[in-house]
């Protein structure tokens, strides 16, 4: 008899799991407590994949020898709190994958911001330098659903940490935390010690001969390095100061260095501007260093790599007033970041699901740059606590666009309308990418 694997959730990582279970010759059930999306309940069928939707059925479910759990999925749900009882087995997609991979190399990169960026970056350089890979995780495709439809030799995987929380086995050969700033708390009981631990899995299995990129100048990572680190080689990347291996940035020159290689090349030539995207520069050059990819390869990716859609991005200049789609910034540093870049008044459209967000974070900016707050969620409250001492224009809003007639309404010639709301968007919308792309036709409305 077959053993049966069930998988929890039925999003993007669920099926990818399904079709490499499958795949490996396992008896297969998805479980979603929701509603399936029809696009991938079409593709179960059609795979001859059982699943079941709007409950979990708990006989089906405990029959498994094995149990993928979709990161989406808390600790707290009933279902997971009768498995962990159980002590049937519960892992991630990603360990999954893992497992099926063959020798294939792995670049993993986590963080609470820029993860996207950096990912995206890594992948842009491989590619064009011709290597084999894949861009996977958080962004397009899953890791497993690659694994299964077409192998790769490196996968560059974006991950979050509540992927990580259900690792066992998976190990980086490049492992890279961009940073790490209170974010979805939450998940982790309030409790940002939880959350640190989460990311530093990242680097738990591995070994002496893989390499750990991390931000020198962050100061939650500097704080905790030294508890995780194990065996792995460590190379820092710093604004701050010179380094004998990693990547720093000294007189807007940066420097690759990696055993006996160094690289040098001028922040005028980044493509992406702006400090932060200088980290994701220096963490994305700094993995193909390693991975002996040539320097003018390196030079030539960082010149011509794209911004991502929905992070800071110019959607149009209407009457004067432009209007940028952060739609991205989930959480209040993200929120920081675009603030920090800001040189014209700001209208701020803000809000959405609550992670456990501490706005103090962001008061001095917003005190500074920002002339009225737009709220677009559902419960504005917390926001209407932190700034309505200091902002006489806050307005609520249900709508995309609603937010941006509003925004529009406050706004002045020379002035931005930026959408960088700091939160979730699964209150209105389906993803951030939902909540961007109304954003924009909202724009264009106007």
């Amino acid at each position: 008899m077959k053993d049966r694997i069930v998988i929890l959730g039925a999003g993007e990582s669920g099926i990818g799991a399904a079709l490499l279970a499958q795949l490996n010759g396992f008896d297969v059930l998805v479980s979603d407590g929701g509603l399936i999306n029809p696009v991938f309940k079409e593709e179960l069928a059609r795979h001859v994949i059982e699943f079941e939707e709007g409950a979990h059925t708990r006989e089906k479910i405990l029959k498994a020898s094995l149990v993928i759990k979709s990161p989406g999925i808390p600790e707290k749900s009933e279902i997971v709190k009768l498995l962990r009882k159980s002590g049937i087995e519960i892992i991630s997609e990603i360990e999954f994958a893992y497992r099926y991979k063959g020798n294939s190399k792995i670049v993993a990169v986590t963080g609470s911001n820029g993860k996207t960026t950096t990912a995206s970056m890594i992948y842009h350089i491989y590619q064009s330098a011709g290597l084999d890979c894949a861009l996977v995780g958080n962004i397009g495709f899953s890791f497993a659903r690659q694994v299964a439809a077409d192998p790769k030799k490196i996968y560059v995987i974006e991950i979050s940490s509540f992927q990580l929380d259900d690792i066992k086995t998976f190990r980086a050969d490049v492992g890279i935390i961009t940073n790490i700033t209170e974010d979805h708390l939450d998940r982790y009981e309030y409790n940002f010690e939880n959350y640190i631990k989460s990311k530093f899995r990242i680097i738990e299995n591995q070994t002496k001969e893989d390499v750990f990129i991390y931000n020198a100048d962050d100061e939650v990572t500097i704080k905790y390095v030294n508890q995780f680190l194990k065996q792995s080689n460590s190379l820092p990347i710093s604004m701050n100061k010179q380094l004998p291996q990693g990547a720093y940035i000294i007189d807007a020159e940066m420097h690759l260095k990696w055993k006996r290689e160094e690289m040098n090349m001028s922040v005028e030539d980044f493509a992406l501007k702006g400090k932060h995207n200088q980290y994701n520069t220096m963490a994305a050059g700094l993995s193909a260093v390693v991975m002996d990819i040539r320097k003018e390869k390196i030079r030539d990716s960082i010149q011509t790599f794209e911004s991502l859609d929905h992070r800071m991005s110019t959607v149009a200049t209407i009457r004067g007033v432009e209007f940028i789609n952060d739609s991205k910034a989930t959480n209040v540093n993200s929120t920081w970041y675009a603030l920090e870049s800001m040189t014209k008044p700001v209208i701020l459209i803000l809000g959405g699901v609550d992670k456990g967000n501490d706005y103090s974070f962001i008061k001095d900016l917003v005190k500074e740059k920002v002339k009225a707050i737009v709220c677009l969620g559902v419960d504005n409250r917390k926001i209407h606590e932190a700034f309505g001492g200091e902002m006489s224009l806050i307005v609520n809003t249900e709508s995309a666009k609603g937010a941006v007639q509003a925004a529009f309404h406050f706004a002045e010639k020379g002035d931005v309308v930026l959408l960088s709301p700091a939160c979730a968007s699964f209150d209105l919308f389906k993803n951030y990418e939902d909540r961007g792309m109304q954003f924009i036709e909202a724009v264009k409305d106007l």
